[in-house]
């Protein structure tokens, strides 16, 4: 088991690696390379939300000088059904009609067909010379009437899953997910009170900053290059030859330096267009969205209808839960209706409840992940709930979490038991904290709620090379979005003993490095820092045994302690210790070039809980809500690099804020978006935020050999619902709608 000790690099914040040259700018990020004769891809989009496609013909196009390829969806391969793993995989035949549309076009920015010219402006030209006709069909737009039995069908082939008898028709539900245990109705029929609750969020943007972009070479014979800013480049690699139907050993990907993500990146738009079409033109292609394409034809969030019910008795115990959740998938399946349904109890310690999520196709970009995917939209309903049982039992809200707060032990909602957690010590941190304490400020509202997240662990790889001077280098196969460079330096440097200015991360690309997972979930710190301190671990071994053949003894007398090699305890050896610079550059005399690796299927991500408290005020001549206050509190395991949590703990609050006051998509009747880009669509900026204060828990994680827990996506879960519950404080009345935008609070003012 992990302990809380002192280290001697761990939980220090060092200069971040990759600092220098994103502020000078030489960070190369996706639309940043370029290559000798290479040309550039735009994508005609439909201007349809609904619609068959009966005719595209590129010909005009292609027929313009300076035009070097033009493709439609008759240049795909037929992809076949099947799932495809990873964050952003789903049904492969899904994925491909995502990527391109074949007989119909399912989203407003649905990508028909694609050019590669000399210039931009010439591709743009070549864009007008497309033709295409089409049938507009009647959108589906509105996330309950995509549920009713007449409603338009995006998919005459959707037969919903999971359900107890196979459906007879088709439906726009493409899955249902259920979760339970207990006698509901008896634990309701046990319940002093009741609170019930129906709560309905927008689909919002990651807000990410740099737009996708890519750029593809394939050479003479078929090996081909993408440079592209991704989340998960092997993951890209295996989609690409899925949707393509290509050998996956034909395709390298390397991932450029990627300007946020947040699970945005986890999904291929680009990269199948931008090969076609260097096969075609004999040259490399690059590709780069422009902001409206970014809102318009990638994946948001999934919007939501949540309701819940919540019972307890007089003491505030739990007696029962239900909950139904309703997620838009967008265009196609695979909204985040999982993770919503696993994340929405699993605070708390409940004998009784049952869980219902769907799955539901809209003509509207197909969704993608956002930090903690599925968990902020559903754990709002709770937490909202929560807070409303607080103030029917006349009980403090911390309070009333504490006593039902699930603990080592605790049997998560969907399945297992709970190890080492921090959520009680969350909580007390937060009854304590100088913020919860002090008076509400006159006027203002003051919210509290609890964030969840699961983590996961999943594949990674990792090398440790050892230079001749003792220096050190990591290879790992994670893009690094959160600070992942400094924290495997960091880890290795603990392991092997060494100073952190003497270990370099690098990222390898999908030739250079092992296997690994998208950089998601939270589990990249977790799962390939795993990977690098047993590739430090078998550095060491190594080390242990040439020091044992230079000093002749056996291999089981050599320890390693503070970066080098040392007789173990009662051993009689007349030696010099020998340094890890030592043994490197006798390395060749030794049996050759230190090289160090490890792959693993990483199991024990330890769940992440967090307390947010806010402070608003409502002006109640305009409806607008100002945020005074808010605090962070989270359990970050052992905090590698603590200055990274913190960023990570007031990014996530800032976007949660934003998603909470302004963020949403905003279609027209036809479902056009009417808030494509950021003038429109307004995330929060430094003067719309209070300072973010932030307080780090530290219970170490057991399966972690540093007590990592994952701490990027639980940030985000909290916020939602600490703005609504302190919106109702200032308030006097439940809003049950976001965001909390001037129009809807004051609408709401009026009507109490």
């Amino acid at each position: 088991m992990a302990e809380a000790v002192d280290y001697k690099v761990i939980g220090t914040s060092p200069i971040r690696p990759d600092g220098v040259d994103k502020v000078t700018g030489r960070a190369q990020y996706g639309a940043d390379l370029n290559l000798p004769n290479m040309i550039y891809g735009k994508v005609l989009r439909s201007p349809h939300a609904h619609a068959r496609i009966k005719k595209v013909d590129v010909s005009k196009a292609l027929a313009i000088p300076g035009v070097y390829a033009a493709i439609s969806g008759a240049d795909f391969p037929q992809a076949a059904h099947g799932e495809i793993g990873g964050e952003g995989g789903g049904d492969v035949a899904d994925l491909a009609k995502n990527v391109m549309a074949r007989d119909k076009v399912l989203y407003h920015g649905h990508a028909v067909a694609a050019v590669a010219a000399g210039s931009v402006q010439l591709a743009d030209a070549a864009l007008e010379a497309i033709e295409v006709e089409y049938e507009p069909l009647p959108p589906v737009l509105d996330l309950d009437a995509a549920m009713a039995p007449d409603a338009v069908l995006l998919d005459e082939n959707c037969f919903t899953k999971n359900l107890p008898e196979t459906p007879e028709k088709p439906s726009n539900i493409a899955a249902v997910m259920q979760l339970g245990r207990g006698d509901v109705e008896a634990g309701f029929a046990e319940a002093d009170v009741i609170v019930e609750g129906e709560y309905r969020i927008p689909m919002a943007h990651q807000g990410y900053i740099e737009p996708h972009a890519c750029t593809a070479s394939v050479n003479e014979g078929g090996q081909t290059t993408v440079w592209c800013c991704t989340q998960g480049h092997f993951e890209f690699r295996a989609m690409t030859s899925k949707v393509l139907n290509m050998n996956i050993a034909d395709l390298k990907f390397i991932a450029s330096e990627i300007g946020g993500g947040f699970g945005g990146k986890t999904v291929l738009y680009l990269e199948p267009l931008a090969i076609l079409l260097s096969q075609q033109s004999h040259r490399p292609v690059k590709m780069t969205m422009s902001r409206e394409e970014v809102f318009r034809a990638t994946g948001p969030t999934s919007g939501t209808h949540c309701k819940v019910k919540v019972g307890a008795k007089k003491d505030g115990t739990l007696t029962a839960a239900t909950a139904w959740l309703a997620y838009e998938a967008g265009a196609f399946a695979g909204a985040p209706m999982g993770p919503g349904a696993m994340s929405i109890f699993a605070p708390y310690a409940l004998e009784n409840f049952h869980i219902e999520a769907l799955d539901v196709l809209v003509n509207k970009p197909k969704v993608a992940a956002y930090r903690a995917p599925g968990a902020p939209q559903s754990m709002h309903a709770m937490e909202c709930a929560m807070d409303d049982l607080a103030r029917e039992l006349s009980m403090d809200p911390i309070d009333l979490r504490m006593k039902n707060a699930a603990e080592e032990g605790t049997q998560a909602p969907y399945g297992p038991k709970f190890p080492v957690i921090g959520f009680k010590a969350c909580l007390e941190a937060a009854k304590q904290h100088p913020h919860y304490t002090r008076p509400v400020p006159e006027g203002a509202g003051r919210g509290i709620a609890a964030g969840f997240w699961f983590n996961v662990g999943m594949q990674s790889s990792a090398e440790v090379h050892i230079n001749e001077n003792g220096s050190v280098v990591v290879v790992e196969g994670n893009p690094d979005i959160g600070g992942s460079r400094a924290s495997m330096s960091l880890m290795a440097a603990e392991t092997l003993g060494v100073a952190y200015e003497q270990v370099r991360t690098l990222i390898g690309d999908t030739e250079s490095t092992g296997f690994s997972n998208v950089t998601g979930g939270s589990r990249t710190t977790f799962a390939t820092g795993m990977a690098v301190v047993q590739a430090c671990e078998d550095i060491i071994a190594q080390c242990k045994a040439r020091a044992a053949a230079t000093w002749g003894v056996d291999e089981d007398q050599v320890e390693w302690e503070d970066g080098q090699a040392v007789p173990a305890p009662g051993v009689n050896a007349d030696v010099t210790p020998l340094s890890l610079a030592d043994i490197a550059a006798n390395a060749a005399r030794t049996g050759g070039p230190l090289l160090g690796r490890a792959s693993l299927n990483a199991q024990g991500a330890g769940a992440s809980f967090a307390v947010n408290i806010a402070d608003v005020k409502i002006d109640r001549d305009t409806g607008k809500v100002d945020v005074l206050s808010y605090t962070a509190i989270q359990d970050a395991g052992k905090a590698i690099h603590p200055a990274y949590v913190e960023g990570q703990m007031q990014g996530g609050a800032a976007q949660g804020i934003g998603w909470a006051l302004n963020e949403e998509y905003i279609f027209d009747a036809e479902g056009v978006m009417e808030n494509a880009g950021f003038l429109d669509y307004r995330i929060p900026v430094a003067s719309d935020l209070p300072m973010i204060d932030t307080q780090i828990i530290e219970v170490p994680n057991p399966s972690h050999p540093y007590g990592v827990r994952g701490v990027g996506e639980t940030p985000i879960v909290a916020p939602l619902a600490v703005i609504a519950n302190a919106v109702r404080d200032a308030a006097g009345l439940r809003i049950h709608d976001l965001p909390f935008s001037p129009p809807r609070v004051l609408e709401a003012l009026d009507k109490a």
